[in-house]
């Protein structure tokens, strides 16, 4: 008795079962597919949008420009763009001085040239790379410094 349910036990997989399967599936398929179809792509949909929304806040940029900043560059074409955006404001600033627009212009032109610099390494080895990287990332940091000193935060 203990050695039939044994062997009963090892033996799950059998083709009467796997045939009764594939008969539940054919009565089941048509009527639970158009059910769950809607629903996974919604879930997919979500899924997307809450990625999008997560990579967007890790770059410090809006969802809708996130496509702009693709790469193994992107979080430091988003860092220029927003030192250069901050340049740009303190150009328009009234409060700032000659000396502040003329750092301003100055700035803009470097990150041109850290763009530039950023866009040449997405295809060099990857030890080049991360070399650019980190020189581009220096630059940005006192960049970035100058221009809050210089915003007066």
């Amino acid at each position: 008795m203990a050695r039939k349910a044994k062997v009963e036990g090892e033996a799950r997989f059998t083709p009467k079962r796997a045939k009764n399967a594939v008969a539940v599936a054919k009565v089941l398929g048509p009527a639970v597919i158009p059910v769950v179809a809607p629903l996974a792509v919604r879930a997919a949909g979500a899924a997307r949008e809450a990625y999008d929304r997560y990579q967007a806040r890790k770059l410090g940029v809006s969802v809708d420009k996130l496509g702009e900043y693709t790469g193994r560059g992107a979080a430091l074409h988003a860092r220029i763009a927003g030192v250069a955006d901050g340049c740009r404001d303190l150009q328009k600033s009234e409060k700032a001085s000659d000396a502040d627009r003329e750092f301003a212009a100055g700035a803009l032109g470097t990150l041109e040239q850290l763009s530039a610099s950023v866009r040449a390494a997405e295809r060099m080895p990857a030890a080049r790379r991360k070399s650019v990287h980190r020189a581009v990332a220096g630059e940005l940091e006192r960049l970035e410094g100058q221009l809050l000193h210089r915003l007066g935060l």
